[in-house]
Parts: structure tokens; sequence; C-alpha cells
């Protein structure tokens, strides 16, 4: 332990924003590893829906230490309706991802994944009743346009695992709204925690119907799968936790760039150039909002500083 320590000491040492990024950059390392190594135990055999269920199993064994030192008092709710929506939000997309990947270019659902920051603020005026003006409305069209330049529909033949990737960014955004909502009065913890185990048996029962015995390679590959969510998702929330969303989300890029090369060297595969054209055009738009939704947060958190400022000073002293 002492020397993962000495080895992690610079690490610590160095400022916020490089220990920011570089672990948005893990993340994104880990995620296209994992798709690699979920097209992998696909190709050897395993249908997408035991793969699915498989996964959650295995996160959840590697998640597990977390919850029993949190204790079951972090699983009280009262508000189990959104962990079931939230839960099945997130069984449909991881779903259509692991299928997108099994079928396209590691590259191509990457790029199509990149609309979900679009969909998320589509859902905050609906649900959340957010006030989005003409320019976060000019850059969800923008977006719109990057997709349609990766998909070309009616110049190339749209597919099933096209569909796949966009039904996941847009039930990620879902699931994402609903934690939204459920951040507001639950622990991290129960959310994490009721999600994993709602989504298992969610994920049981159409694995039964397609159950293949796995072989001892794809057990060990779905056990890869499983620490690779865990250390992705942990990299992925703790950068987010050290600055601003608008410093690290421009690394989160990176993600096609692993995917492409992943994809090239173990699967043969070669995105086209309309596919790095729209990733960019829907990226630029995602970090548009990503910008945007930091600065209306800070100018939102400083008029309520000054606001309380000025009803301290009003009241005065003794009062």
């Amino acid at each position: 332990m002492s020397a993962v320590r000495l080895l992690l000491k610079p690490f610590f040492s160095a400022p916020l924003v490089v220990q920011a990024t570089s672990l948005m950059i893990l993340a994104c390392l880990v995620f296209s590893i994992m798709g690699g190594l979920i097209r992998s135990v696909a190709d050897s055999g395993m249908p997408v829906f035991e793969i699915v269920f498989l996964r959650n199993v295995a996160g959840l064994m590697f998640i597990l230490p977390m919850f029993m030192n949190t204790g079951l008092g972090a699983l009280k709710t009262k508000r189990i309706g959104f962990y079931l929506s939230r839960s099945f939000f997130g069984f449909v997309s991881m779903l259509s991802w692991f299928y997108a990947l099994t079928v396209l270019p590691l590259a191509d659902a990457v790029a199509l994944n990149f609309t979900a920051p679009i969909f998320t603020t589509i859902l905050a005026i609906f649900v959340l009743r957010e006030v989005v003006g003409i320019r976060r409305g000019s850059t969800m069209i923008v977006g719109f346009v990057g997709a349609m330049i990766i998909l070309r529909p009616g110049l190339a033949e749209m597919s099933l695992g096209s569909y796949a990737a966009i039904m996941s960014a847009a039930t990620m955004a879902c699931s994402i709204t609903c934690v939204k909502l459920l951040s507001r009065t639950e622990k991290t913890a129960a959310i994490v925690a009721w999600t994993q185990i709602l989504i298992l048996p969610m994920s049981l029962i159409p694995a039964i119907i397609v159950w293949v015995t796995p072989t001892v390679d794809q057990v060990l590959l779905i056990l890869a799968i499983g620490l690779l969510a865990t250390i992705g998702h942990l990299s992925f929330t703790k950068s987010f936790s050290l600055v601003d969303a608008s410093i690290v989300m421009p690394f989160d890029f990176f993600r096609l760039i692993f995917a492409a090369l992943i994809g090239f060297i173990f699967f043969a595969q070669e995105p086209d150039l309309y596919t790095y054209i729209g990733a960019a055009v829907i990226f630029a738009s995602s970090i548009y909002i990503a910008i945007r939704e930091t600065r209306v947060s800070a100018l939102a958190q400083k008029k309520d500083i000054a606001a309380q400022t000025a009803a301290e000073t009003h009241a005065g002293p003794g009062r």
C-alpha cells in the first residue's frame, strides 16, 4: 500500500486541473477498452442480453464493498418510483449501447453517443422546466446536424446499430434527468445502490431466454468489463468534482480517439471521414452546452451569495 501511495504522490501533488484532466483521459481510455472487450465477448458467441446481465453482476461485485461501509441505511427511500424509472432507462441505454458496440465500428458508436448532452438539454426544457435561450437552442440544432453528417440519411443505409446508438444516447439523457431529480432528496450511495439492484432483475429475465453457459475466458472478460466500468465511472465522476465541467469536457473527445485506435488495431475497423467531421460538430455543440451551463451555474451561485450577504447586512447584529 505504501508503494502505491509513493507512486501516486506526484499525481496528488499536481494542480487540481492536471488531476481532473488526467482522470478524464483515464476514464476515456478505460471506457474505450471496455467497449473493445464487449465487442470481443459478443464475437465469441455470448448474446447481448447475457452480456448486460453479467456486466451488472460483475459491477455490483466491485461496488459492493462501498455499500457495506455505508450500511443498509443508505437504501432508505420514499421515491422508489423514480428509482424504477432511472433503472429502466439505464437498462435500455446499456442494452442498446452494448448492441451498437457489437455491430458498429467502435468510433461510430462513440461519435453518435456524443449526442447525449443534446437530449439532456431537451429533457431539461420539458421535464425540469429550465429556460433555454436562443444560443442553447441553436447549439442543439448544430448537434443534430452533426448526427446527420454521420448517419447521412438518404445517402447511406441506416443500420439498426445506428438507431441503437441514438437510442442509447436518448435513454442515457432520460437516466441523467432522473438522477438530477433524485439528487434533490436522495444520497449518492442510495442512487448507485438502487440502480444496480433494480437493473439486475430487469436484465436477468431476457438473459435467461437466450442464456448460453459462458466459458472461462468469457467469464474473465466479463469480470474485466465490470472492473473497468467501476474504474471508469469513479474516474469520470471524480474529475467533475475537482474542477468545472467546462474544463474537463473537451478531454471527453479522447473517447473517440481511443475507440478509433482500438477498433483499427484489434478489429480492423476504419471509420470514414464523415464520422470524424460529424463527431467534431456534435462534440463542439456539447462543449458549448457544458461551458454555458458552468457559467450560468456560477452566476446563479454568486447571486445567491450576494443576496444572502445583503440579507445579513440588512438584519444587522443582534437580530
